[in-house]
């Protein structure tokens, strides 16, 4: 039961096969059974999740109308503020904190009557890519548990992968929904910056942020992007603009469809397996009727650079206001209110978070500003004019999400650029502010998933889904699930 997809349960609910009471038992039993395995869990809400399930069924029963979203469990990435509810961002410095406010997408799920189970692990405030830097476990990858399941939103995808749940929310900074929805075999979307409001969302870097959505099918992609898309005042990032039924057209298929094959996304570095798994994809797209464009985006072997200076640097401002004065850790000794700040920073944050603060503290620094931030603000602006010209050749851009699949617990963590360079294929999309989804299409030789990454012009995530749709209905890869 536990490995259907959000519309299958949809049916059987509406059917009345199926209460959402008895749903919601039967992932907290899985969750029971798993999680104690691979980890993606740090707070699981069980009577606040049984208490919401037993009060749709009751307005079921009676005929009231429900949202799009009615008896569906769901996971948080814990990065998103629950009201009552602890939201620690994977974090020492907040391991106390419950947030007296829904974000926005929270109250979005509740208008649409989801069933809120949990909360998941990531790396801490979101910077990461494996799920490593979590202050309070290390998440592993269901179909290998000595692997790594990807990262920032590392826990999402892995209870997904893990059917402990059906759809989950995650955030993409820098591909945190993409990479880990790859190297866990299933389908992760980052929306385009401004389609999503971040109200809410902790932050990590507030102009490259944005939440997407993870499941098994691109179909439940839609159900849950629709419930949660659409303008927010208290967002003024949030922008204005209508959110299409993405549900009702996603069985439309693009025609003509051109897709653009960027020359950089097929060079060093890229796995011989993964390359091979992208190239049979894009095959199938070409008997589907697509045609295949060689494009160029000669300013992608700049984005790691670009987007660890933009990221860092919005990183350090945005971090500087935990400092155990209002909320959060506090040193528990200190001798004056300076020595208490820099007690508590240097107590309470992991190490990446700190050599990400100081990186970005650096680059904003008196005569360094000009060397490094505004000049990575050009590269940026370059990387977003390659898209921009590539759009006018091709409808969408296909390549690999990630150069490898997933690799072993602790094989990077003493390298911190081996790590960083895990989305080298994805950093640019955020830099441009672009959508862009990864679904499964194949496996390693050592039965690891490998993800396909599809790109699409700003707000175009109706031709995204029914892109990758179109590959869907002609693979199996997407019904494939781990044997825990």
């Amino acid at each position: 039961m536990s490995e259907r997809t959000a519309v299958e349960y949809l049916t059987l609910l509406d059917r009345g096969e199926l209460t959402s009471e008895s749903l919601t038992e039967q992932f907290l039993q899985t969750i029971r059974n798993r999680d104690p395995k691979v980890q993606a869990f740090l707070h699981v809400d069980e009577s606040g999740a049984l208490e919401q399930a037993r009060l749709v069924d009751m307005r079921r029963k009676r005929g009231e109308p429900l949202g799009t979203l009615a008896g569906i469990p769901i996971a948080i990435k814990d990065v998103l503020c629950t009201a009552g509810q602890r939201t620690t961002c994977g974090s020492k410095i907040l391991q106390n904190f419950v947030p007296p406010y829904d974000a926005h997408v929270i109250t979005r799920l509740k208008q649409a009557d989801a069933v809120i189970l949990g909360k998941t692990n990531l790396d801490e405030f979101a910077m990461g890519s494996s799920t490593e830097n979590s202050a309070y476990q290390v998440t592993r990858n269901p179909w290998n548990l000595e692997r790594i399941p990807g990262g920032s939103s590392g826990g999402s995808a892995a209870a997904v992968a893990a059917c402990e749940v059906p759809l989950a929310l995650g955030s993409d900074t820098g591909g945190s929904v993409r990479q880990p929805a790859s190297l866990c075999g299933v389908a992760g979307m980052k929306p385009t910056y401004g389609r999503v409001s971040r109200f809410g969302l902790i932050a990590y870097a507030s102009s490259l942020d944005q939440i997407g959505p993870f499941a098994h099918t691109v179909t439940d992609l839609a159900l849950l992007l629709e419930a949660i898309a659409g303008h927010d005042p208290r967002d003024s990032t949030s922008v204005d603009k209508a959110v299409p039924p993405y549900r009702q057209t996603i069985e439309q298929p693009v025609r003509p469809l051109r897709i653009g094959v960027a020359k950089e996304h097929f060079g060093k570095g890229l796995d011989a397996e993964v390359e091979q798994s992208i190239r049979a994809a894009l095959k199938i797209y070409e008997q589907l009727g697509a045609t295949l464009k060689p494009i160029s985006l000669p300013t992608s072997p700049f984005a790691v650079a670009a987007y660890y200076v933009v990221a860092t640097a919005e990183a350090s401002s945005n971090l500087a206001r935990y400092d155990g004065v209002h909320y959060g850790y506090r040193a528990a000794s200190f001798e004056n209110l300076i020595d208490m700040v820099c007690r508590t920073r240097g107590e309470a944050f992991g190490q990446e978070v700190k050599r990400r603060i100081m990186l970005g503290t650096y680059v904003l620094s008196s005569g360094y500003k000009d060397a490094y931030y505004v000049k990575a603000l050009e590269v940026r602006r370059l990387i977003k004019e390659d898209f921009d010209r590539a759009f006018t050749e091709c409808d969408v851009i296909m390549g690999p999400t990630s150069p490898t699949a997933a690799f072993r617990v602790g094989e990077r963590t003493a390298d911190p650029l081996a790590m960083y360079l895990s989305d080298i294929y994805t950093i640019s999309c955020n830099l441009a502010g672009l959508p862009g989804i990864s679904i499964p299409c194949g496996f390693t030789k050592d039965g690891l998933p490998i993800g396909l990454q599809i790109l699409a012009p700003p707000f175009e995530e109706e031709k995204l889904l029914r892109v990758c749709r179109m590959y869907e209905q002609e693979t199996d890869w997407h019904t494939k699930r781990p044997k825990l």
